[in-house]
């Protein structure tokens, strides 16, 4: 049996909305477990209000803002909300974007990933294995030998030189 027109075309707007309903109910990073977790107000203490804004509530610093997307020294990158070491300095390429980025992590366990849909499409997000806080993006444009670019907010890391 043919749906009517009308029907199809409620259908097909459906589908398209779907992905935006998922990630309306999404759960942040927060809500899941991780080792090194705290409350909110316990981020809030130990975090500047940008690191906040990023690590916690998933947000984007402005691109060509950080200065750790020029760093070129040797050393470790690592998590400044609970100092994982998430990224290596020889793991780091210059991608012309304005965030750090690296093509791979500093060791598999390093970080975590899911999926998110907060502009409409699938994204691959990134986060710290350790305390969950959001560190970017992984996108398929990157150099070999993994052709990953893990595009990386600057102020949700911090270098410790080697």
């Amino acid at each position: 049996m043919r749906l009517p027109v009308i029907d199809r075309r409620r259908l097909l707007a459906l589908g398209a909305a779907l992905p935006f309903i998922g990630a309306c109910s999404a759960a942040p990073a927060e809500a899941k477990s991780f080792p090194k977790g705290k409350t909110e107000a316990e981020w809030r203490k130990v975090l500047t209000r940008d690191q906040f804004y990023v690590l916690r509530q998933e947000g984007t610093e402005r691109a060509f803002t950080s200065p750790l997307d020029k760093e070129k020294r040797k050393g470790t990158f690592v998590c400044a909300g609970c100092a994982n070491p998430v990224y290596a300095s020889s793991h780091k390429f210059n991608s012309g974007t304005g965030w750090p980025s690296f093509w791979q992590a500093a060791d598999k366990g390093a970080v975590g990933t899911s999926t998110d849909y907060k502009i409409g499409y699938p994204r691959t997000e990134v986060h710290c294995a350790d305390c969950g806080g959001h560190l970017g993006h992984i996108f398929d444009d990157g150099p070999k030998p993994t052709g990953k670019r893990h595009c990386i907010n600057g102020v949700a890391l911090k270098f410790v030189p080697a």
